[in-house]
């Protein structure tokens, strides 16, 4: 034992750290296990209710969570639980191998290899399946990998997944697009089971004037391969979520000047709250209550139009934001990097019949099992843009789901 935020933990009966966690980890009992020296058992906890537990004590927003819940936040101490995650949980994954037993004799594709989709591997391998893990990406990761900077999660991380699940006998097709080069239905024909877990990746517009100028990049895009851009001296973030925190820290290290642009205050930022500060500390300059409405070029720069915003309380007591008529002004900038949200792309259920609720969303029941028989939904295709956790969390339902199913059909 290293760390002595352990021995501050109070080991509550009924911890309010373990109640906020999307998974319900069971912080008193790894914090027992750490405390008595025994690593190897309190990691071993950890990855079989989280196997990513490596990469979520890394990323996760603990404020939100686990550190925001801690009891001792009363007397403004709570117990920094992530830290100890971290020491337990890292070195673990360098060498961790999945237990896996005997064949079942039945097989589940799973669309999507980010972290919904590396998670329901492990928990469909551990019950004995035969998985087939499909992904556009040519590596496993998804966001791990193609998302959140190397400053935040060291991509050696991810790469740890990918041994353990080839080593596991989770067979790989990356550069698969499905629904392009291989329909939903051949999937389907070919496994028991389908499990659709892949991120939201197509970037929301913002439906302005001059959205679709050179100078305007949609965050994911640049955060995948931010090395293919130039951005010149000034960049303009627009959004205020996690993605947009990832966009500013990674443009404000090429030393071009900063701005988060974002139509609320700090207060109604998503983005983990740590991120921010980050942010802030390291010369990304923030202009809250700011939205652009329209943009041009002028003299080989880009041209914003910028307007003022302010929160206003609803009848119904909803909290919405309005923007001011007349205080448009306008910002120069060389380059606008978009971060307003993400939306999954349902075009590889283009010709299937699957019901959706009346925002377009699919219908699933508590199993996550769509209106398709034997077809279920994780991460962001079930949530919509969340947290890592919450997508293990899905992938752990999701998983429990198609072990159900399987178990409820008759074998052909």
């Amino acid at each position: 034992m290293s760390n002595p935020e352990s021995l501050r933990c109070l080991l509550c009966k009924n911890a309010r750290c373990t109640a906020a966690c999307p998974v319900r980890t069971d912080v008193p009992a790894a914090m027992r296990l750490y405390r008595e020296g025994r690593t190897e058992e309190a990691a071993r906890l950890l990855f079989d209710n989280n196997p990513l537990s490596a990469v979520t004590c890394q990323v996760c927003d603990w404020k939100r969570f686990c550190y925001g819940h801690c009891v001792l936040n009363a007397k403004g101490v709570p117990v920094k639980w992530y830290e100890v995650e971290q020491e337990i949980s890292m070195a673990f994954l360098e060498t961790a191998r999945l237990d896996v037993p005997r064949s079942n004799g039945r097989s589940v594709a799973v669309i999507g290899a980010g972290p919904a989709g590396i998670a329901a591997s492990i928990f469909l391998r551990q019950k004995g399946f035969s998985v087939s893990l499909y992904d556009s990406h040519r590596q496993i990761g998804g966001v791990l990998r193609y998302g959140i900077p190397a400053f935040r999660l060291d991509k050696r991380y991810v790469d740890a997944y990918e041994r353990l699940l080839s080593d596991a006998g989770v067979a790989f097709h990356g550069g698969v697009r499905v629904g392009k080069d291989l329909s939903l239905k051949a999937i389907r024909e070919s496994h028991d089971a389908v499990l659709i877990a892949g991120g939201a990746e197509k970037a929301r517009r913002m439906r302005i004037p001059g959205e679709d100028l050179p100078c305007v990049i949609p965050a994911l895009d640049y955060l995948e391969r931010p090395g293919d851009y130039a951005l010149g001296r000034k960049v303009i973030v627009v959004g205020g979520g996690n993605v947009a925190m990832d966009a500013c820290r990674t443009a404000v290290r090429t030393g071009a000047e900063t701005w988060v642009y974002y139509r609320k205050t700090f207060e109604n930022m998503p983005a983990n709250a740590l991120e921010v500060s980050q942010a802030r500390e390291e010369g990304v300059q923030f202009a809250v209550f700011q939205v652009p409405v329209s943009l041009s070029m002028r003299d080989g720069r880009g041209v914003a139009v910028v307007r003022d915003c302010e929160n206003v309380t609803g009848e119904d007591g909803r909290l919405a934001t309005r923007i001011i008529d007349g205080t448009d002004h306008e910002v120069v900038f060389d380059s606008m990097i978009i971060a307003v949200s993400e939306s999954v792309d349902y075009s590889l259920l283009d010709g299937s019949d699957a019901q959706t609720d009346d925002h377009g969303w699919l219908l699933t029941d508590e199993s996550q099992q769509t209106s398709l028989p034997g077809v279920f939904l994780a991460g962001d295709f079930l949530l919509g843009p969340k947290t890592v956790v919450q997508a293990v969390q899905s992938a752990k339902l999701a998983s429990d789901g198609i072990e159900e199913y399987l178990k409820s059909i008759t074998t052909v």
